[in-house]
């Protein structure tokens, strides 16, 4: 398993200006709680899926399973 960038940089430039903006937490997000600061509740538990190959929900990382 790996955990990597989005390859498209504008895509990450975005969100890490958004993840600036909010103090961290996820810009996709209305809330501000624990589940919705970056790396969320809901990419960590798809990490934690074996079976699980993807973008998170910001698409900021991607998960292989390699």
């Amino acid at each position: 398993m790996s955990i990597r960038l989005n390859e498209d940089k504008e895509t990450v430039k975005a969100i890490k200006e958004g993840l600036a903006k909010k103090g961290g937490y996820c810009p996709c997000r209305l809330e501000k709680t624990p589940d919705t600061k970056c790396m969320c509740k809901e990419f960590r538990d798809q990490i934690a899926d074996p079976e699980f190959e993807g973008f998170c929900h910001c698409m900021l990382y991607y998960k292989s399973k390699d």
